[in-house]
């Protein structure tokens, strides 16, 4: 199960006169049965002797240098044994109020297990004996299914505050638990999180919810009040309605999300953020109509703001921000079913995301299904349904039986933890 590609680079670097192990997460999922994703290696030969082995090599990196060695489309990561110092301000380490900055200090492969961030994540494959390498009590700690920080949480927490995010996202998607005495500091040092990079949390957001286990992982986050550091508008209007539509919505979008991953299809990160970000964009646009704006008009500028605000937060690319916002300001001109706007939504470069994400506020009881339905029959029909269906007074079926069906029925189940 380990790709030829990592091998190869283990055994030239060996040949080579260094020492090189697999580590981190391949180790760990190998232990479990699993298919890595990809594959870590670590050695004793520094960046610039490791590209000197390898012409396929680049070299990345500021605040952790890295070699990254390509064979086609797969990359494997090739980082140089971390050394322990001692003092805030190091020869290749910046560390400021406990979060370090910059780390390119080098030492043994001792050091190098204690500098890993968890206990599971530091084991060390050798083949030089085809062992499993272990100086933190890692695989008692992988039998027992737990998940533990190598050193002092809090410290630990505050030198890498994504490594609460981490915490979360392993345990959920190993099925561990983590360590009562590194579950217990998230919720103090949540606020840690707002002193990491918007672009960073953006790649962070994406491992979180695209993984496979989105919906567990969104429990979590708001457990530990993590979500509300990455989506504060969000978590705002989700406190107001903890038992109405918006968290319904939000937990089917992640639902959909986990069953595509599951089946092997591609998730657009534009349509994980339209959802995750569903919630203010419709409270904001509500609040604008009520006032008197247009629906179309109402969209478009609560989208504007609700992007305005969220990239303090979590960077958004324009490949994500733009298409979000197109879902959204679609949203009101569903509604519009009568004469030539039917056919000119219908040829929108976005319709079929918006669709889908339509069908997914019709299943929460946000908007009403036989307008779903009359856009699923509209894009069936033939030509000659089609202008029928869009003739002025025409009424879509079932319309005002929805309504009176959804006056009687309770609101949906919180599915919140």
């Amino acid at each position: 199960m380990i790709s030829d590609n990592a091998l190869k680079v283990l055994y030239r670097l060996k040949k080579s006169g260094y020492q090189a192990y697999l580590v981190g997460g391949c180790v760990r999922d190998l232990l479990l049965g699993r298919e890595p994703k990809d594959f870590d290696v670590v050695t004793s030969a520094h960046p610039e002797q490791i590209r000197a082995i390898f012409r396929n090599c680049r070299l990345i990196g500021r605040r952790f240098r890295l070699a990254h060695v390509h064979f086609g489309e797969e990359i494997i990561e090739v980082a140089t044994f971390r050394g322990l110092a001692g003092e805030d301000s190091h020869e290749g380490r910046v560390i400021e109020n406990g979060r370090i900055l910059r780390d390119n200090v080098y030492g043994t492969i001792e050091e190098d297990a204690f500098r890993r961030d968890f206990t599971v994540n530091a084991l060390y494959y050798n083949i030089n004996d085809f062992s499993v390498v272990d100086y933190v009590g890692g695989m008692e700690d992988h039998k027992a299914g737990m998940l533990r920080l190598i050193g002092d949480p809090d410290q630990r927490y505050r030198e890498d505050p994504v490594r609460m995010l981490r915490a979360l996202r392993f345990s959920v998607k190993l099925g561990f638990t983590i360590h009562p005495s590194c579950a217990e500091p998230i919720k103090r040092f949540s606020s840690l999180l707002q002193e990491i990079p918007p672009a960073r949390l953006y790649e962070e957001v994406l491992k979180l919810f695209l993984s496979g286990y989105a919906v567990q992982t969104f429990e979590q986050l708001r457990h530990y009040g993590l979500f509300g550091v990455l989506f504060p508008e969000t978590e705002r209007c989700l406190a107001k309605e903890q038992q109405g539509f918006p968290l319904t919505f939000l937990a089917k979008a992640l639902e959909r999300t986990d069953q595509r991953v599951q089946d092997g299809k591609p998730v657009a990160p534009y349509f994980l953020f339209a959802a995750l970000l569903w919630e203010p964009v419709r409270t904001g646009a509500q609040a604008r109509i009520e006032a008197g704006e247009s629906d179309i008009l109402a969209y478009q500028e609560a989208a504007g703001e609700v992007v305005a605000g969220q990239v303090r937060h979590t960077a958004l690319p324009r490949t994500v921000s733009l298409p979000a916002r197109e879902v959204w300001t679609l949203q009101p001109r569903f509604e519009r079913i009568v004469g030539s706007r039917p056919f000119r939504l219908l040829s929108h470069p976005r319709f079929r995301a918006a669709y889908d994400f339509l069908l997914l506020r019709a299943e929460a009881g946000e908007a009403e299904p036989s307008l779903a339905e009359w856009w699923t029959r509209f894009q069936q029909a033939d030509e000659a349904e089609r202008q029928t269906m869009t003739r002025p007074g025409r009424r879509r079926s079932g319309r005002s039986r929805s309504r009176k069906r959804k006056s009687r029925t309770a609101p949906p189940a919180n599915v919140s933890v």
